[in-house]
């Protein structure tokens, strides 16, 4: 008997053939991969932001909890996920949803209070893009047949309390501490800065850009 199966090959997230639904939830369900390759890593080269590497190391130190807590809680994935011929690992709670959750609670925060803003009208793409992408990726679990529904929500829960708790952690005790770490050997070396301070970056460095530019021209005439 032919296998239905088929996979988005990258990372071997299985789906029905000729279900378009779940082929494009296939692709969903790596949002947290583009997440972290796509955005953290291009983050780091382009920006050193310091913001952004405490955002990272919260969302490791969330995925070391979930690991933590499945393997103590040994929870079993659904029956429909041996189907899939893809469950070694146990599913309570699913680390998809925890790390979205994680990811949409700590930048909405991030949105809200002003914090190294790098968008027009962020918080409008935080509502109409960030969070519909989190609860599409938790359904896309239990669609895909990998997890149950409340094994998704329970690593949204999670997600949404060690990404409000990191969050407080890193504004409340780390950040007085970034211009000490701006400072530090490593921190020259790296190029590493703290924007935090700066409520609309994206406007700062297009506003100073075309100051420099202009000063730049007056000295060559």
């Amino acid at each position: 008997m032919t296998n239905s199966l088929k996979a988005v090959t990258l990372t071997h997230v299985r789906y029905q053939r000729g279900d378009q639904l779940g082929h494009f939830l296939a692709w969903i369900s790596l949002v947290p991969v583009f997440i972290s390759f796509g955005g953290f890593v291009s983050h780091f080269i382009f920006r050193r932001e310091l913001q952004g590497m405490f955002f990272a190391i919260g969302l490791l130190i969330s995925q070391v909890i979930n690991e933590f807590i499945k393997t103590s809680v040994q929870q079993a994935r659904p029956e429909t996920c041996d189907l899939l011929e893809m469950c070694d690992s146990h599913g309570w709670p699913s680390s998809h949803s925890q790390y979205m959750f994680f990811f949409v609670v700590y930048f909405t925060l991030l949105t809200h209070y002003r914090i190294g803003s790098l968008f027009r009208n962020q918080m409008a793409m935080v509502l109409l893009v960030v969070w519909p992408l989190a609860v599409l990726t938790m359904y896309s679990r239990v669609y895909l047949g990998y997890h149950t529904v409340a094994q998704v929500f329970a690593g949204a829960a999670l997600g949404i309390a060690l990404g409000g708790g990191w969050f407080w952690v890193v504004n409340n005790w780390f950040r007085c501490h970034f211009p000490a770490m701006e400072e530090s050997a490593i921190g020259r070396l790296l190029y590493v800065k703290d924007t935090s301070h700066i409520p609309n970056v994206l406007k700062f460095e297009y506003e100073n850009t075309r100051a420099a530019r202009k000063e730049a021209c007056k000295r060559s005439d």
